[in-house]
């Protein structure tokens, strides 16, 4: 995705409490309050999760790099088709029995600002994958705060809408917050549920779909690993 392309989703985890912390003292430094509220609930929310290993270092690698803030952007938000499913697909995270409602109420207050953008299709993307997607960064080379070192960044599917098989070098971790199913290189497509997580180690191929209700996930990537 990348590291040859602007953002991880136009191309082609898990972390122990207090590794890596992201402080509040970056809004003093220029990060906007609300993204700095979304950051500090994906943090607890990863954090409160079991981690496996893999999860477990690519998300400390993530979140350590944050505790120092960069450039802020302060573009205009702007909405996609897509986007008439984000309230549903937060509501899944509110319900889900896991503690994910923090970060969705911290995404609601931050949805205003993020800039949603599609990605191209290919034949492995469903037929209505063009109006059915949107990806919107928080932090990476077009996101509200733009560094390339770290990225981290929302995926919101349509109901019935498959993403492209994708891949790239940086090794990645997905928090999930609503139902939809996902596939590893050729593997059978498994279902994490809201707040399950799953890590794709570099260069696997990888892919989503939503099925009745909208799939709604937060992906980190570390980039430093390319």
């Amino acid at each position: 995705r990348g590291l040859g392309a602007q953002h991880p989703r136009g191309g082609a985890g898990r972390f122990a409490a207090g590794a890596g912390t992201v402080t509040s003292d970056n809004t003093a430094h220029g990060r906007l309050p609300a993204l700095q509220r979304c950051l500090d609930a994906l943090r607890q929310a990863i954090a409160a999760r079991a981690p496996g290993p893999a999860i477990e270092a690519c998300s400390a690698g993530v979140f350590g790099a944050l505790s120092q803030a960069a450039p802020r952007d302060d573009a205009p938000g702007h909405r996609l088709a897509a986007c008439r499913y984000w309230t549903e697909a937060l509501d899944h995270a509110r319900a889900a029995p896991c503690g994910l409602a923090p970060l969705a109420d911290a995404l609601q207050a931050l949805e205003p600002d993020l800039r949603w953008y599609t990605r191209p299709g290919d034949s492995s993307a469903s037929a209505n994958f063009a109006q059915g997607h949107a990806n919107a960064m928080l932090v990476g080379p077009s996101g509200l705060e733009q560094r390339g070192d770290v990225w981290i960044g929302i995926s919101l599917l349509a109901p019935l809408v498959r993403y492209p098989d994708h891949k790239h070098p940086p090794q990645e971790c997905y928090l999930l917050l609503s139902p939809g199913q996902f596939r590893q290189a050729d593997a059978p497509w498994f279902e994490p549920g809201a707040g399950g997580m799953l890590f794709n180690p570099p260069g696997i191929r990888h892919a989503m779909r939503a099925g009745p209700q909208p799939l709604l996930a937060v992906w980190c990537l570390d980039a430093r690993m390319d």
